[in-house]
């Protein structure tokens, strides 16, 4: 298995992040994003995003909203990322300034070099990361 870890911090309340990273429904779209349906609620509710003509479902295995902290895996084996058995965390906490957001990914690559799916799924912590820090930070 290969892992990402981002480790950033948000100079803002941790809840107002939370309020963001942890809504398993919020994902916007936008970019390459052009649809989102989620099914259920909790803990085993499923995610579908559409880019492009591609889909990416994704399942909630695990929330803990008194601990800022969730688990998500993707299940479809014609996912379009060159990767398989991904599994994710996210994990908050409070600090001095704000918080810190741990975001880390386990996954094998499919297709690709391991390094460039690395820097894929890279890309997309730190930009989700981004996203919470703009819409949290004054």
């Amino acid at each position: 298995m290969t892992n990402v870890l981002v480790v950033e911090s948000i100079k803002a309340d941790a809840q107002a992040v939370w309020d963001i990273l942890g809504d398993f429904a919020g994902v916007e779209v936008g970019g390459p994003i052009t649809a989102v349906e989620v099914t259920g609620e909790g803990v085993g509710a499923v995610r579908s995003i559409t880019m492009g003509g591609a889909l990416i479902v994704e399942r909630l295995e695990a929330y803990d909203p008194d601990n800022l902290s969730f688990t998500y895996a993707i299940i479809n084996d014609d996912c379009p990322l060159p990767l398989s058995n991904y599994s994710a965390t996210v994990q908050l906490t409070a600090d001095g300034d704000g918080c810190t957001v741990n975001w880390e990914g386990s996954f094998e690559p499919k297709g690709k070099p391991e390094e460039d799916v690395k820097e894929l799924v890279h890309g997309i912590y730190t930009g989700a990361i981004a996203g919470a820090r703009k819409a949290t930070e004054g």
